[in-house]
């Protein structure tokens, strides 16, 4: 065994991206993001007529943000200096749910905001890549942090013996999300969330769920 690992999702644990990806929907599109929105499938909606957008058209909104305003989003307050922290007892890899050729610049987004750690790409469910990041670096302790409840159950069974943590960075979207069923907690700020990792490395136990 080697070191523990730190696996970190990006954006809404590191980078803020749904508020500013409303604001390119206002500006660009005339869409509006509704956070009170319960359903995500009927959050974005055409101003002029207001009809939700299309699961079909909001797939490729999303990649446009991506190829062109990641210079939009902004650090999630904390976040590069709790990584600082953990660093000093983890290795840390960045686990980003994004099409593979963004992976070149998701690594200069992040070391711009001086989060300089190795960036691996996924699509779909995480489970299958937290556990290959496991055997490839066989840590002492793993840590699995995302905002999504979806990855957390991915985790839970594809690569159990890893903690969960839940972080939404958002306000506007935590206040209205309950916790993740398949996390070990759900931390929202950077501070705690430091502390809570560096405990699970600390202790050094595998949890037991």
């Amino acid at each position: 065994m080697s070191r523990p690992l730190l696996i970190c999702d990006c954006d809404e644990v590191l980078l803020h991206m749904v508020g500013h990806f409303g604001e390119w929907l206002d500006e660009a599109h005339g869409i509006d993001f509704d956070f009170e929105s319960e359903d995500y499938s009927l959050a974005l909606k055409h101003r002029e007529t207001g009809a939700a957008v299309a699961r079909d058209e909001a797939w490729p909104l999303l990649n446009a943000f991506f190829e062109t305003e990641m210079a939009r989003q902004t650090p999630v307050p904390g976040a590069s200096e709790a990584l600082v922290r953990i660093s000093e007892h983890a290795d840390v890899v960045i686990l980003t749910n994004l099409e593979d050729h963004f992976g070149a610049a998701r690594i200069a987004q992040l070391a711009a905001f001086g989060i300089d750690h190795p960036v691996r790409t996924n699509q779909g469910g995480k489970g299958e890549k937290v556990a290959a990041l496991v055997e490839e670096f066989a840590p002492a302790v793993g840590v699995f942090v995302d905002d999504l409840w979806i990855h957390h159950r991915s985790v839970a069974k594809r690569a159990p013996s890893v903690w969960r943590l839940q972080m939404i960075a958002e306000p506007r979207i935590a206040d209205r999300v309950p916790p993740a069923e398949d996390a070990h907690a759900r931390i929202d700020d950077w501070p705690a969330a430091a502390d809570w990792i560096i405990g699970r490395f600390t202790d050094g136990e595998a949890p037991d769920d």
